[in-house]
């Protein structure tokens, strides 16, 4: 007890000297452009949607609240708020934001599909 107690009374201490990250600036997209995969007959398909619109993919409907990206860096680490429900399942199988460059941080959890986040879109011709 009196030796975690000092180690926490070590890590407290240190806490302060360590650097602060620096909040990454973002903008908005116009949407995202998404990739979709059917593991049960190995069809990939990519879609783009707008904010706030939703779209069926097989058995799944994915709607996209926003989609961010770092500032003047479209093409950089993209990362949209999905939500994907199953036909017929009033609780979304899935509610959160994912990340381009991280998509299994915080995946889709399904037995038959997979989706995820290639990029946002910045203007109407993406």
């Amino acid at each position: 007890m009196r030796a975690a107690a000092l180690c926490l009374a070590a890590v407290l201490a240190v806490g302060p000297v360590l650097p602060v990250a620096a909040q990454e600036t973002v903008s908005t997209g116009t949407g995202a452009i998404l990739r979709s995969l059917d593991k049960l007959n190995a069809k990939v398909g990519d879609l783009t949607l707008r904010n706030g619109e939703r779209q069926a993919i097989g058995l799944i409907e994915i709607a996209l609240k926003e989609c961010r990206y770092p500032q003047n860096d479209p093409s950089g680490d993209a990362y949209a708020f999905l939500t994907i429900r199953e036909a017929g399942v009033a609780q979304p199988v899935f509610s959160g934001w994912m990340i381009a460059s991280s998509p299994a941080l915080n995946p889709l959890d399904h037995a038959r599909y997979d989706v995820w986040v290639l990029r946002c879109t910045v203007g109407s011709g993406d």
